[in-house]
């Protein structure tokens, strides 16, 4: 059985996204420790997605949208991504609070 491979890209926009949340955790909730857990468990759980990024329930979205997102959900917060043909794109991440239609 062959198995897909996949090709990581990782969007500047998501890491805007990463980047505002562990800045958030480390300078105002003060927590160093949390943010530095946070950021090493989305690397852990888009890495384990890479193998079969297809496999998992699509984000049923209300706009029309060329590739569809799925989903990740790591602690509070959700990583979404799309499929392009041999490449698992990344491309936000999102509080689970906010409201996504308006964030995607």
């Amino acid at each position: 059985m062959a198995v897909n491979k996949y090709c990581l890209r990782i969007l500047p926009l998501f890491e805007d996204d990463l980047n505002g949340i562990v800045d958030y955790i480390v300078f105002k909730l003060n927590n160093p420790s949390a943010a530095q857990i946070l950021a090493d468990s989305v690397e852990e759980e888009i890495i384990k997605r890479l193998a079969f990024p297809e496999s998992f329930e699509k984000y049923r979205s209300f706009k029309e949208r060329k590739y569809p997102y799925y989903r990740i959900y790591v602690s509070h917060y959700v990583v979404y991504y799309v499929v392009i043909g041999d490449v698992m794109e990344v491309r936000r991440i999102i509080y689970n609070k906010k409201n996504i239609e308006t964030e995607l």
